[in-house]
Order: C-alpha cells, then sequence, then structure tokens
C-alpha cells in the first residue's frame, strides 16, 4: 500500500511541476511575441518620425527659399515698372501702338483669357494709328468654347484665328502696316495674305492669328507622410 501511495504522490508532483513548465512556457511565449510587437511598433514609429522630420525640413527649407525669391522678384519687379521708356521703346504713359508700361505689355502680348473683342480692338487701334480708315476685322468669337478653359499646372499657348482686311490705301501704308505688326505687343502669325488693286489704292486681306495661354495655378500643396 505504501508504495501505491507513494508512486501517485509523485505523479501529482510530476504533474504539477509540467504545469508549471508549460505555464511558464506559455507566459514566456506571449511575453517574447509581446516583446516582438512593442519592438516592431517602436521601430516603425521612429521610421516614421524620421520621415516626417525629413519632410518637415525639405518643407520649410523650401518655404524659405520660396519667400526669398518673392522678395527678389518684387524688387525685380518694381525695377522692370519704374522705367519712362518700356522695352518696346515706346512711352511707358503713351497711348501709341508701342506705349504701355511694361507690366502692361506683357499682359496684353499674351492674356490669359479669350477676348476675341479685345483682340480686334487692338487690331482697329493700329488701323487708327496708321490712318487706314476703310478696314475691318472679322473672325468666329469662339467665348462659348474657349472662354470655359481654366487655369491648370502647366498651361500651353492656345492659338486665335482672325481675319482682316483694308482697303484703298497705298503701297507704302501696306509695307507701314506690316511692319508694325511685325514689332505689335501681341504676337501676330500671318497665315496668308493677298493683295489687290493699284499702287495707290490697293486692299490687302489677311488670314493670321494671335493667342492667349490661361493663367498657371500657383498654389501650396499638402503632403501625407506615411
Amino acid at each position: 500500500m505504501s508504495n501505491k501511495y507513494s508512486f501517485s504522490i509523485k505523479s501529482v508532483a510530476i504533474d504539477k511541476t509540467q504545469t508549471q513548465m508549460v505555464t511558464v512556457v506559455a507566459i514566456a511565449a506571449v511575453l517574447t511575441v509581446f516583446a516582438l510587437m512593442f519592438a516592431k511598433t517602436l521601430l516603425s514609429e521612429q521610421s516614421f518620425q524620421s520621415r516626417l522630420i525629413h519632410a518637415d525640413e525639405t518643407a520649410s527649407s523650401q518655404l524659405t527659399a520660396d519667400t526669398k525669391a518673392a522678395n527678389q522678384l518684387t524688387n525685380y519687379y518694381n525695377y522692370f515698372e519704374s522705367h519712362t521708356t518700356n522695352i518696346l521703346g515706346g512711352s511707358s504713359t503713351g497711348n501709341g501702338p508701342q506705349d504701355g508700361s511694361n507690366a502692361t505689355i506683357i499682359l496684353d502680348a499674351l492674356p490669359s483669357q479669350y477676348d476675341f473683342p479685345a483682340l480686334a480692338s487692338s487690331i482697329t487701334k493700329i488701323f487708327n494709328y496708321l490712318n487706314l480708315p476703310n478696314n475691318s476685322v472679322s473672325g468666329s468669337d469662339l467665348e462659348a468654347t474657349q472662354g470655359n478653359v481654366k487655369a491648370s499646372n502647366n498651361p500651353q499657348p492656345i492659338a486665335m484665328p482672325f481675319n482682316f482686311s483694308v482697303s484703298g490705301t497705298s503701297y507704302t501704308s501696306i509695307q507701314d502696316l506690316v511692319k508694325t505688326l511685325e514689332y505689335s505687343i501681341r504676337p501676330i502669325q500671318i497665315e496668308s495674305m493677298s493683295i489687290s488693286g493699284s499702287q495707290n489704292s490697293m486692299t490687302i486681306s489677311v488670314q493670321a492669328q494671335t493667342y492667349y495661354q490661361p493663367g498657371k495655378i500657383m498654389g501650396i500643396t499638402n503632403e501625407t507622410v506615411n
């Protein structure tokens, strides 16, 4: 009887020890997994913070450079506008075809919006300056389609076709007209031209095009750091 009782006590002790070992191993495994997950989280957080700091430093450097460039641009603009003689050699305050402030010349050279009536008015202004009364400017007003073109990050020039004619003028006046168009504030590309009549009573008909360019978007963008 004592042997059986002793064996039973030993069996219980062994089972208890095994249970404790399994428990210890299980707890150790859980702690190990937790430690690995925690370490992974810390590494991921550290990597994110590193990327965030780098992005912040890059944005700060870019902002500093942009601020400096904006100040320089303001100084250049003020200097550009301060001259009484513009870049075309005309008066900055006059009303001739080559007159006007430098900023106005730049804006008139390549407008940011489609405006056919303004184009016709500028061509007529050249005719009046050259004393060419018998003239006409025509073309298709595409305001319905071209007027909805929006500003973009990379705008491109868009052609504006038009026609004009001058009649009852001399050959010399036609030469002056062509030369004036070449030096016009707004670039004018002649596609075709026909001249008829006598030397002192000539008619010129021209198919040409000019351009406008939608505005460029200049804004501050947001960047997500993952």
